[in-house]
């Protein structure tokens, strides 16, 4: 059990940044900065020295005081409960660490001001197509940074599972690529320090909150990269974890707290990732805390989100990142490992101070009824409401992986697509929901079609159109493939993002490339002009002969959408669709800009039309 003692201290206040050493050298002060004007007038700094508990720290600067400290079982930490004043003015100042009446150490923190509209900022939303990329993989920009002075692991090409040298250099200079795709945000995998032995170039193994992997670049290259997202017209989703930390974390060395993270008597459990073990009624609580304080992996240690501190330090930390790099939404992984209550007050922190903002939880529960429990505003027994916005469609994943390569019956086909979309009476908000064939842990959508093309374009076309925020992996635009046996295999190199690289799929696309990513940058630069495919409401008919319609609508917009996963063409029986189809007199095919006659609408096997009603 961790010591915790609150010292009242009146009148005193607060600083960030450069630190100057009389006998105590400051080792961390985490936040690194904080702003004035927060909704928020509350900060708590982590402050790590030796014996640095052992000294009371002072301030003198208006509009800031130090409410309390407080103290744990580890005599280098103390954490200081800031008040910062509404009226505080930005600047720096010094925080004094004394010691009988002696000042041991001094160091000076900062105030800034927020950016303009900071609170208002606008987030993802249905509206918005979300590239998912992992940096290291994408495009070298800059091969000076491949290998950096302290970190430990080099970049090495042959390694399936080393660091390649991507980087976000590399990424800001094929901005246009991504926009031009019809896409509207960017989430990267991490982009934090992972300065780990080996196999950390996918950033979930964090060594420092506070700092970008030098590998990848500075914190001024991602802060330039997000305002030429913000340039272009997009927006820059970062992707967090709270779950756990690399176990080369500088203060693993030295834990702020025994319970800081979980440690099961020196020996960790690994999770057994049984996620249903959360909401279950039913459940032993060992099998609750395997799954939720089992390491997730040997190199990752798990934190204890249910420690006061550990759950404030994220929460501080997110804020953070919003402001500092102006983010516009955050995945956060892992979701339901962490403490369930420290991650609904999370939600709500970082509500209280961006109104508009979005998050989106990784959740990789294949049934629709469990991961239902997970979004906001869901309808559970046990009372809980998680107050998180966006959750990921792995039921839906599930249903593209077999809707298009299985042989057809009452519940295997396309029909699957069918099923799972009627599940949405489960879920709080079905919009909030983002929808993907693939991602960086789940094989490539083209493998698990068995090669086949033509339903690949089926499947992208049902991304583009159907209800919610929708996501794509980088290089499906391109046909990369790739089994999720083993992970290198889906996080190859894209090609042309080296020097040297035999083929550019960025700028020298040929054939069956080129006709993919036509495919796909037509139907996503559509969906970019379309509000019944951004905003609009789902009709769909229940399958028949393999073709399945739906049509998505508002009050002044409709498309019509018609997938034949059959091998032969199809006349659709209109009056059957009349309820809509009654209301418009001509369409147009979007993906090869034909008229089409509603009275008579042929489908050629194995593709899909996207028809624009008028």
């Amino acid at each position: 059990m961790k010591r915790i003692i609150l010292l009242s201290i009146a009148a005193l206040s607060l600083l960030p940044i450069h630190a100057q050493t009389n006998n105590i050298a400051i080792q961390h002060v985490e936040p690194t900065n904080w702003w004035v004007g927060m909704h928020n007038p509350n900060l708590q700094l982590l402050v790590h020295a030796q014996g640095i508990a052992n000294t009371r720290p002072e301030i003198d600067y208006a509009g800031v005081s130090i409410a309390s400290t407080t103290l744990t079982d580890n005599p280098n930490y103390v954490f200081i409960n800031l008040r910062i004043a509404a009226d505080a003015k930005p600047g720096k100042f010094d925080i004094r660490f004394v010691k009988d009446g002696e000042q041991k150490a001094t160091y000076t923190y900062e105030l800034k001001a927020r950016e303009q509209g900071s609170a208002n900022r606008q987030s993802f939303n249905s509206e918005d197509a979300i590239y998912l990329l992992m940096p290291d993989r994408f495009a070298n920009g800059n091969p000076n940074n491949d290998d950096m002075p302290g970190m430990v692991e080099k970049a090495d090409r042959k390694a399936d599972y080393g660091r390649h040298g991507g980087d976000l250099q590399g990424v800001a200079e094929h901005v246009d690529y991504i926009k031009n795709l019809g896409m509207t945000a960017l989430w990267m995998t991490p982009v934090l320090e992972n300065n780990m032995p080996q196999s950390s170039y996918h950033g979930y193994a964090i060594t420092d909150y506070y700092a970008v992997d030098a590998r990848l670049g500075s914190l001024e290259e991602y802060i330039q990269l997000s305002n030429k997202l913000h340039q272009n017209g997009m927006k820059l989703i970062m992707d967090m974890v709270f779950n756990h930390c690399g176990t080369n974390h500088w203060w693993m060395n030295d834990l702020p707290c025994k319970d800081w993270i979980f440690q099961w008597n020196g020996n960790p459990m690994r999770s057994s990732y049984r996620l249903s073990t959360v909401a279950d009624s039913h459940r032993s609580q060992y099998d609750l805390r395997q799954a939720t304080e089992g390491w997730f992996d040997s190199s990752m240690a798990d934190m204890n989100l249910g420690n006061e501190l550990v759950k404030n330090y994220f929460i501080q930390n997110s804020i953070w990142w919003i402001e500092t790099v102006g983010l516009d939404g955050i995945r956060q992984d892992t979701y339901p490992y962490p403490e369930k209550n420290a991650m609904r007050e999370w939600n709500l922190r970082v509500r209280e101070e961006y109104p508009n903002f979005n998050i989106v939880g990784e959740a990789w529960i294949s049934e629709a009824s469990k991961l239902a429990y997970w979004q906001k505003d869901a309808h559970n027994n046990d009372g809980y409401n998680s107050e998180l916005p966006t959750i990921m469609d792995f039921p839906l994943l599930e249903a593209i992986y077999r809707a298009f390569n299985e042989q057809p019956s009452w519940d295997d086909g396309i029909i699957r697509l069918y099923n799972s979309l009627a599940n949405d009476y489960l879920y709080a908000d079905p919009m909030h929901i983002m929808v993907f064939g693939e991602n960086h842990d789940a094989g490539r959508l083209l493998t698990k079609l068995n090669g086949n093309v033509q339903s690949l374009k089926m499947a992208t076309a049902f991304l583009a159109t159907v209800r919610g925020i929708a996501q794509w992996y980088v290089g499906t635009e391109v046909l990369m493939e790739g089994d999720a046996v083993q992970h290198a295999f889906i996080r190859r190199d894209f090609a042309g993002g080296w020097a040297g690289d035999k083929n550019d799929n960025f700028n020298n696309r040929k054939g069956a490339q080129a006709d993919m990513y036509d495919y796909t940058a037509r139907l996503f630069n559509y969906r970019k002009t379309s509000d019944a495919l951004r905003h609009g409401d789902l009709l769909h008919f229940l399958p028949n002969n393999e073709v399945y319609v739906y049509f998505r609508y508002t009050a002044t917009d409709c498309v019509m959408v018609v997938m034949n996963n059959s091998s032969t063409d199809q006349t659709l029986d209109t009056p059957r669709y009349a309820e809509m189809l009654s209301h418009y007199t001509t369409g147009t095919d979007i993906i090869t800009n034909q008229k089409i006659d509603l009275s008579n609408i042929t489908i050629k096997g194995k593709t899909a039309m996207v028809i624009e009603l008028k």
